[in-house]
């Protein structure tokens, strides 16, 4: 078999992205469609994993309640109106990282100047993490 360039696990995530492209297509904008699929998602994690998830949807729930869940390459996350990810959780378990990363995409209003830090890397959820991506969070839908 050539050799794609790809772990298993990234063609997984390609292969589940796929998949939630055609659920989402099916359900549209639904919000408690995407609830259930960002739920599930985070069911599905490890417990260190399970911990960041749940407090990343907490902060998102309480700072952006405008944002939508849902899964963004098998992985949690919450998107604008328009459908476009904003916030999404990158589980250390999924791809057999080091470390867990809460990343934000291009529509995140992160601004700040010529260069800024889109991905943040993220071992445990403390009461400091969860001030800062309040604020980070809070920034990227103002």
């Amino acid at each position: 078999m050539a050799d794609t360039g790809l772990t298993k696990e990234e063609r997984d995530a390609v292969k589940e992205r796929a998949k939630e492209l055609r659920a989402q297509e099916k359900a549209g904008r639904n919000r408690e469609a995407g609830l259930k699929s960002v739920l599930e998602a985070i069911e599905k994690l490890d417990a260190a994993d399970q911990e960041l998830a749940h407090g990343l949807h907490k902060v998102v729930s309480e700072v952006a309640p405008d944002l939508v869940p849902k899964t963004y390459y098998g992985m949690p996350g919450y998107a604008d109106a328009d459908g476009k990810m904003v916030v999404f959780l990158q589980p250390a378990s999924k791809f057999k990282t080091r470390y867990s990363t809460i990343g934000f995409e291009g529509s995140a209003n992160l601004d700040d100047g010529d260069s800024w830090p889109v991905a943040f890397a993220v071992l445990t959820w403390s009461p400091a993490v969860e001030k800062q991506f309040t604020a980070l969070v809070r920034a990227a839908v103002a």
